[in-house]
């Protein structure tokens, strides 16, 4: 009944969103705008095919339907509840389920948003990427990417389960989920991009209106980025949370340049300018998604030969090259009209510094796209296996990461127009005082070494001008003074600094060391902790063995453990971690004796200052996200069909303090 029933869905969407598609077109190209507010009707029908689907794998989940061939993959009878409700997320096949759910809500939300305006053609166009979107997802869906074939359970069938490392953690059941908001969520502005493109309207009405849709994409990256790291760090063991794998960089990239776009678009709404640029990006941004989706789903991380054996490898990379081409193409078709009417007063002012801060974000991205995929096209030319590591990544990015800190505290302190240079450092000087009080603690508090001493200062100097503007902003309205894009983006700063400051930190201040204990009692001393070792211990749960080891960290018992899982007899250790706001101390079971009580329990012990930081910048960086979201005065680009906006005048709260 299950498969039945789903693959009535996926036909249901699949049917609903082509209708959507043709209906836009045709009535975009005969100009029967009767026709385009009609749209609500197949939007609407998509989007009940999609809850049905997602619910129907839920079901299947929950009730344990091994005949449903995605439930006797990655399902099991042992799976606890939440963990059981996530697997619909740690496939191939259910993630692009929840894809779909996920875009699907999008367009669903866009056309009640302007429902008052779905015959205007900016919106219908929109309308229709969108939905061509949809239905390439809803292809993979019905195709190669199939979650409800059928399977014939012989009596006693139990399924593996998801894989351990997703059923070991609660963040699992949160991160993904978060991670895809985001990335579906770029979806909107991208589609508003094109529609922009072809209709051949570049006034700044349209960016006003899609501003919020890509601040609660990027937020939501922002979060599952930050949770991954979290995860990352509580579960796989070894003293990291970031290492620069494809994983991890396939959703950074996108969070580059959606960044990048979040503050030169400010200089096209105050200037008009940078058209193309921000077309650019957000282009980038949209075809970055499809590319991290491509290099994380499609097998090329095991070989650039293994994605050709799935269906869906092709057709990722298809749909990234024609997302690209018609970009390209839409962009350099309308080159003449894209000229920018504003133009770069002086370099000494925040149109400039924006201009700088941006080409940093594009270096970063390159730098980053080109050590992803570099490995991918060695492999494809030649066929030899190479990676690119940490030190790569680590030195490229560090000299871009003090540039950027360094931005952040010089931007908000200069005019839109020019800026004179003794105005700049009476600005300035409060930064600068930051920077030195803050460096001059680090070295008191044990701070050595030439990177984190150097981050602490442009830290500080970062903060002292995040905060100079959060005062600023909050003594017209208090409180509300910090709601809205200046008070917010300010917080999200400041968060950014944490979390900054911390990776510095922590990174360069990690001890690590593998301690072996022979009976109980045993001690051992790291960091000016002292660990003592009081024994195993064997827990038999439902859908697991644990072997624990209960070791106390200075006189507080920890148990880190080693999980083993029945099907196919893997093991996977589960770290333990005591998290404070001055360090982290994390024990990882590496061994223990064989049945014959022969060898050594070993467990690794990872001392990091400043984690807990990390953690909490990410939290301040969300709480800021939230915080532009709310808009302190009506905006006069109310209109989307403007053909251009009327320059706002250039007066900042700041300049006249």
């Amino acid at each position: 009944m299950n498969t039945d029933l789903g693959t009535v869905f996926v036909a249901l969407g699949l049917a609903s969103a082509l209708i959507a598609v043709g209906n836009q077109l045709y009535g975009l190209m005969t100009k029967r705008t009767e026709l385009l507010s009609r749209v609500r009707i197949p939007v609407f029908v998509m989007l009940i095919a999609s809850i049905g689907q997602v619910f129907v794998m839920e079901r299947a989940l929950i009730t344990r339907d091994f005949t449903v061939a995605y439930v006797a993959q990655n399902g099991s009878t042992r799976t606890p509840p939440l963990f059981n409700i996530a697997t619909l997320w740690s496939a191939l096949e259910g993630s692009i389920l929840l894809w779909v759910l996920i875009l699907v809500g999008y367009l669903a939300l866009v056309v009640l948003r302007f429902r008052n305006r779905l015959t205007d053609p900016l919106v219908a166009w929109a309308i229709a990427v969108m939905s061509i979107v949809c239905v390439f997802f809803f292809v993979l869906l019905i195709g190669p990417a199939f979650p409800f074939g059928e399977f014939n359970p012989w009596p006693g069938f139990d399924g593996p389960g998801p894989n351990p490392l997703l059923q070991n953690h609660i963040l699992m059941a949160f991160h993904p989920p978060i991670l895809y908001l985001g990335y579906v969520g770029m979806t909107v502005p991208f589609s508003f991009a094109i529609a922009a493109l072809v209709t051949g309207r570049f006034g700044e009405g349209w960016l006003l209106q899609t501003r919020k849709w890509t601040l609660v994409a990027w937020g939501c990256l922002s979060l599952g980025i930050i949770l991954g790291a979290w995860w990352s760090y509580e579960i796989l063991g070894w003293g990291g949370y970031w290492a620069w794998d494809p994983v991890e960089n396939a959703s950074f990239l996108p969070w580059l340049t959606c960044t990048a776009f979040l503050h030169s678009v400010m200089i096209q709404e105050k200037k008009g300018m940078l058209r193309v640029w921000n077309l650019s990006l957000l282009c980038a941004t949209f075809s970055l998604t499809i590319l991290g989706t491509f290099i994380t789903r499609s097998g090329v991380l095991e070989s650039v030969h293994s994605f050709t054996e799935s269906g869906i490898g092709p057709l990722l990379l298809g749909f990234f090259l024609a997302i690209v081409v018609v970009s390209v193409g839409l962009i350099g078709w309308r080159g003449e009209s894209l000229r920018s009417p504003g133009s770069i007063s002086s370099p000494l002012s925040r149109t400039g510094a924006f201009l700088l801060n941006n080409l940093l974000f594009a270096c970063f991205a390159f730098i980053v796209f080109l050590g992803t995929v570099f490995p991918l096209i060695v492999e494809a030319l030649n066929g030899d296996r190479i990676s690119v590591g940490n030190p790569y990544f680590v030195k490229m990015s560090t000299p871009i990461g003090f540039a950027l800190l360094f931005m952040m505290a010089v931007a908000p302190a200069l005019s839109w127009g020019k800026t004179q240079a003794e105005v700049i450092l009476k600005r300035l000087t409060p930064s600068v005082v930051c920077a030195s009080i803050a460096m001059l603690l680090g070295v008191v508090v044990g701070s050595r070494g030439f990177v984190p001493t150097l981050a602490l200062g442009f830290g500080g100097f970062a903060a002292g001008s995040a905060f100079r503007q959060i005062l600023l902003v909050s003594r017209a309205g208090k409180f509300r003074g910090i709601l809205g894009r200046t008070g917010g983006g300010m917080v999200v700063h400041l968060g950014v600094v944490i979390l900054a400051v911390a990776l510095a930190s922590s990174s360069s201040f990690i001890r690590q060391a593998e301690f072996k204990f022979e009976q109980v009692g045993d001690q051992a001393t790291l960091g000016n902790h002292e660990f003592r070792f009081e024994g195993i211990e064997y827990v038999e749960l439902k859908e697991k063995n644990k072997i624990i080891a209960n070791v106390y960290i200075d006189d507080e018992l920890f148990q880190p453990s080693i999980n083993q899982f029945p099907f196919g007899d893997r093991s996977i250790g589960t770290p333990t971690t005591r998290s404070t706001w001055k360090d982290d101390v994390q024990l990882a079971l590496l061994a223990i004796p064989d049945e014959s009580e022969q060898g050594n329990t070993v467990i690794r012990v990872t001392i990091q200052p400043m984690v807990w930081w990390i953690w909490f910048g990410g939290g301040l960086m969300s709480l800021g996200t939230i915080f532009t979201l709310f808009s302190r005065k009506k905006s006069r680009h109310e209109d989307l069909d403007s053909a251009e906006s009327e320059k706002t005048k250039e007066v900042e709260t700041h300049d006249s303090i």
